[in-house]
């Protein structure tokens, strides 16, 4: 689901309620856990958290004008979908959420370079989440999105 909402409640609110439930816990968690300097809003359509401009006033490399994203959550039709741009830029950090996932989940990984597909809604690994939010700095981030992404 594409949503033209422009805060993070109304886009909440226009969901089912089966969504809204998950995407409403999934976004506390994220609130809770993301990086020190992260803000979150909307961009893409989609939940957005991401590197401010008072932070990284270059913004994002394809479009300058929105700042550096990192993460976002969206309730796509037939799933629910997590982006960390960290996972897509960082092997290692793919790699480990790929070993860890059995680990928290008897369902088989649907994952892209960054983005994580939960099409069972009711089986999506919180604690997994969690940790994956305590993986890499806003700083890091940034060190890796010059030297890596941004050429």
């Amino acid at each position: 689901m594409n949503s033209n909402e422009i805060t993070p409640e109304d886009y909440i609110n226009q969901l089912p309620e089966d969504r809204k439930t998950v995407i409403t816990k999934l976004n506390a968690l994220i609130l809770k856990y993301m990086p020190k300097g992260l803000e979150a809003g909307m961009s893409y359509g989609m939940l957005a958290y991401y590197v401010p401009k008072s932070i990284y006033p270059a913004g994002y490399h394809c479009k300058p004008f929105p700042p550096l994203p990192f993460i976002n959550l969206a309730s796509q039709k037939n799933f629910v979908a997590l982006y960390h741009s960290g996972m897509y830029a960082k092997k290692e950090l793919y790699d480990w959420f790929v070993s860890e996932y059995p680990k928290h989940s008897k369902f088989k990984l649907d994952m892209g370079k960054s983005c994580v597909r939960f099409k069972k809604i009711d089986a999506i690994p919180y604690d997994l989440i969690e940790q994956l939010l305590g993986k890499m700095s806003v700083e890091e981030w940034i060190g890796i999105y010059e030297t890596t992404i941004k050429k």
